[in-house]
């Protein structure tokens, strides 16, 4: 993997013609797989310090929303209702790094539906990390659901090492709300009707600790978190695929008023997949 930007010593150490492998030379790497000599495979803790959350001020902390998508050129966020088959093995260990650094992980009810959303696991490789940080051994999960139309036999909800989260509105289904906590859910108001409201569960995960937030989608929920305007920061890979169809963007739901102005924190590249890192201005 290369880093685009910002521009390093590393940058310039693996741009081909400058001392480095020669333009377009190919080599295979630890896992067997060929890749450009002018990249190499970073290690996990060289991807963790890449993507480390903003370090926290002084006074009480503030939460911090970051986003982790992926899209096709021509604006994909899914091929056939799933993520999967666009994405790559470098996005998959970026996926479980930016999990690795997070408190909680929030995601939508479709999504957990769609993608089979199991509960996050601990993982050797940053428990040392997680314990400097201050966290448990894995992030929580935490569902966004109106309905609590949610399968409450799966792992997710049965056998998390973290008590899965639900994030819902004051006017939920008792009975489904009832459901959901003999299951061994925590529930959590976060609205005063049905829905959710973006800004009042990001205060809502910062009253239980959860500081470092990341949101995995889908688009339906990203749209509502960006039309709320709490979003910080947007983890998004860009696949070198084109899928055509109508498959979803990474975001949909209600437009904004003006859009929203994100500037570039940081760019790799490996294998002509993009993954890039841009922040609010």
């Amino acid at each position: 993997m290369r880093r685009l930007f910002p521009v390093t010593d590393q940058t310039v150490a693996d741009t081909p013609g400058e001392g480095g492998a020669a333009p377009g030379a190919r080599g295979r790497g630890p896992d067997g797989h060929e890749r450009s000599l002018d990249g190499r495979e970073w290690s996990l803790d060289e991807i963790a310090d890449a993507y480390a959350y903003p370090a926290p001020g002084p006074g009480e902390p503030v939460p911090w929303l970051r986003a982790n998508m992926v899209s096709t050129l021509d604006g994909a966020a899914q091929h056939d209702g799933r993520s999967q088959p666009i994405s790559n093995a470098t996005d998959m260990r970026i996926f479980g790094t930016l999990r690795a650094l997070a408190d909680v992980v929030l995601v939508g009810a479709e999504t957990v539906r769609q993608e089979q959303y199991r509960p996050a696991r601990a993982r050797a490789e940053f428990a040392e990390r997680r314990e400097a940080a201050g966290q448990g051994a894995a992030p929580a999960i935490a569902v966004v659901s109106a309905a609590l139309d949610l399968d409450f036999s799966l792992p997710l909800f049965t056998s998390p090492l973290v008590p899965t989260l639900i994030l819902t509105g004051a006017a939920a289904a008792p009975d489904r709300v009832a459901a959901a906590e003999k299951a061994g859910a925590r529930v959590v108001t976060a609205g005063d009707g049905m829905g959710v409201e973006p800004a009042r569960a990001v205060r809502a995960l910062a009253g239980l600790g959860h500081t470092r937030l990341l949101t995995e989608g889908g688009p339906r929920l990203l749209g509502q978190l960006v039309a709320a305007g709490v979003l910080d920061e947007l983890c998004l890979t860009v696949s070198p695929m084109l899928t055509a169809g109508g498959a979803q963007r990474i975001a949909g739901g209600p437009t904004v008023a003006v859009p929203r102005r994100f500037a570039l924190v940081s760019l790799l590249e490996e294998d002509g997949f993009l993954y890039s890192r841009y922040g609010r201005v």
